[in-house]
């Protein structure tokens, strides 16, 4: 299996003063970009998910910000046999994220973070056989609640490296057929944090 996962966060700061990034009455722009690929041995094509989630957010006290994200997502799965070589079902969803952000600020150039986000992303299921005829097959509305930890370190102060992980998450998915009926779903809850596997964010400072 071949996998790669390229996860950007760039987050810039619309302030026209020296003070410090994380100030009250300052701005937060950015975004979350991601883009999975795999593929299975022996299949002809590869996996593939992408998203892409800009955001706002506003420090309304010292350190601590609150604002929103709102993107797309898209995934695509072969899902081929024998018989149905070029079958295949796709994802495309909207998201909206909401968030709260506060910093613990050790010096001017290092602060630690915790994010609380609530993302939530609404979404349709499409199947082809022939590869290029897609037919929905299913809605479905997923909620989430993510607690995430993470460091910021500043080399300046218009520029700012991030690195987070997910700690704690819990998501509720419903699934729905055409008709509005509910057809399935599921909830997890997940605690832990991959240390190895982080988010990596660029900050600029305007």
């Amino acid at each position: 299996m071949k996998k790669l996962l390229l996860s950007l966060i760039a987050v810039s700061a619309l302030a026209f003063t020296t003070q410090a990034q994380t100030e009250k009455g300052k701005f937060m722009l950015g975004g979350n970009v991601e883009f999975n690929s795999t593929k299975e041995n022996g299949a002809s094509k590869s996996d593939t998910k992408f998203n892409i989630v800009p955001s706002v957010g506003y420090f309304i006290s010292d350190n601590f910000a609150i604002g929103t994200g709102v993107g797309f997502g898209f995934a695509k799965t072969q899902a081929g046999t024998a018989a149905l070589p070029n079958a295949a079902t796709k994802v495309q969803e909207f998201v909206v994220a909401p968030f709260a952000r506060y910093y613990k600020g050790i010096n001017e150039s290092f602060k630690f973070f915790g994010q609380l986000s609530v993302p939530m992303a609404f979404g349709n299921n499409k199947v082809t056989t022939d590869g290029d005829n897609y037919a929905k097959t299913s809605k479905y509305n997923n909620v989430g609640v993510v607690l995430s930890p993470g460091f910021a370190f500043f080399p300046s102060k218009k520029f700012g490296i991030e690195f987070s992980v997910k700690g704690i998450s819990y998501n509720d998915n419903t699934s729905k057929n055409n008709n509005g009926d509910k057809i399935g779903g599921n909830k997890d809850f997940s605690i832990g944090a991959n240390f190895f596997a982080p988010k990596i964010g660029v900050q600029f400072y305007l």
